[in-house]
Order: structure tokens, then sequence, then C-alpha cells
């Protein structure tokens, strides 16, 4: 039986610069809704479609030095990759903005920056 690697960590840039970061979520919403109408099978018979969304969600950690305005970004490019650097895929979302920014502190000695992020198209390399 061969091994078989999967992806683990991954590394993150935005505009080309990496950042550090500790999690990130992405939700992408198709758009689709089912369709329901009255009929004799009491079924739904299709489904519509709507405009597809794409949101991220992002925990970076907060550097003492040379943080980013992450406020300001509009119109950037996000690019998240596997840390090992062979195999796996290339996933950039473009023209990204940032919706909502939060800071978060814990116990464990650790800050983190919680951010909400908008893309408009996701890219496969």
């Amino acid at each position: 039986m061969m091994l078989e690697e999967y992806a683990g960590a991954i590394v993150l840039e935005i505009d080309g610069r990496e950042v550090e970061v500790t999690d990130m979520d992405v939700q992408q919403a198709t758009g689709r809704k089912l369709v329901k109408t009255m009929n004799r099978t009491g079924r739904a018979k299709g489904f519509m479609r709507g405009i597809e969304t794409i949101e991220l969600s992002i925990s970076v950690v907060i550097p003492l030095n040379g943080d980013i305005d992450w406020a300001a970004i509009e119109g950037a490019k996000l690019t998240q990759y596997p840390i090992s650097g062979t195999g796996g895929k290339r996933i950039s979302y473009l023209d990204c903005f940032v919706t909502e920014v939060g800071e978060k502190y814990s116990v464990d000695n650790e800050a983190k920056r919680d951010l909400k992020l908008n893309a408009l198209r996701k890219v496969v390399e």
C-alpha cells in the first residue's frame, strides 16, 4: 500500500506579503435556491440561480511592529497554498475586501486579530 500525503498547514499571502495566520475558514455560497410550487406531487420541482458569495474568516497574530492596516484592505489578492511546498494546489481569492476587524486576547498569552472578508472570485491555480 502506498503512503498518501494530505493537506495540512497552509501559507497565506496577501498581495504577495506572507501573513502569520492561525486559522482560516472559507464559506462559499452557490446562490442557488429551492423553488417551491403548488402541484399535485407536493414536492419542489426545481431551483433558481442566484448570486454566488465567498466569505473568509481569518485569525492572524498581532505583531509588535509592522502590522497591516486591515480595515483599509480593498481589492486585495489572497493566496493560500500548502506549507510543504510540494504538491497541492494554490487557491487565490481575488478582489477581497475586509468587512469586520476584531481583536482577541487570551490567558494563553496569545493576541489575535479576527478578520471577516469577502472575495468576488476564487481561482484554483
